[in-house]
């Protein structure tokens, strides 16, 4: 009888913890609460990747003030398509500063992300509604950012306490924003995992 009893307990023990493994009702909803930014730079020589983080910065001066009042990811959408070719002219004014013909691209739709870390939190791989910027032949490195929560300040992100504030304000609750700022703890980097193998079978 002991025995069964020592064996019931360690499934069920067993089950709790595997079960906590699991991302909670609406962790998927990462996937469908943010825009992220997407620059692609014409190749990895030093003069295009340098025009790129001019680029970038020229896009996120015209997208911040724009996606300022956006609740949520279609109000995001709806912005960015509106003000597509007003984001496209300053990519271009920018190229053009510098005595250049490049021609640019401008991209919104889903794009797969590979899992991406930045000062104070971290994206699971998945698709995400993406803003590419594709300058000339966009064969040089990337530069990747959250668009929306408007988080891209350059070369840096948002600190912690902002970042925090821009993912609940946008309709992540607290325990969702968890799963992008504790990832490496292991509990959380497990269910990483498996909230990119459920977004992978979407």
């Amino acid at each position: 009888m002991q025995k069964r009893l020592l064996i019931a307990t360690f499934v069920l023990c067993g089950v709790l913890l595997f079960v906590g493994l699991f991302p909670v009702h609406g962790e998927e909803q990462i996937y469908d609460t943010v825009v992220r930014l997407h620059v692609l730079a014409n190749s990895d020589s030093d003069e295009d990747q340098a025009l790129k983080l001019r680029v970038r910065d020229a896009v996120l001066e015209v997208t911040a003030p724009l996606l300022t009042d956006c609740k949520t990811q279609d109000e995001a959408k709806e912005c960015l398509e509106a003000h597509a070719d007003e984001i496209r002219t300053a990519a271009e004014g920018v190229i053009a500063a510098e005595g250049r013909t490049d021609t640019v691209s401008i991209l919104l739709d889903r794009e797969e992300y590979p899992e991406r870390d930045y000062d104070s939190f971290c994206f699971p791989a998945g698709t995400y509604l993406s803003l590419r910027v594709c300058i000339g032949e966009a064969e040089g490195q990337n530069w990747w950012c959250c668009l929306f929560p408007p988080l891209c300040l350059g070369t840096a992100t948002a600190s912690t306490k902002d970042a925090e504030e821009e993912f609940i304000a946008v309709g992540l609750t607290p325990s969702q924003y968890k799963i992008i700022t504790e990832s490496e703890k292991p509990v959380y980097k497990v269910r990483f995992k498996i909230l990119e193998v459920f977004q992978s079978l979407w």
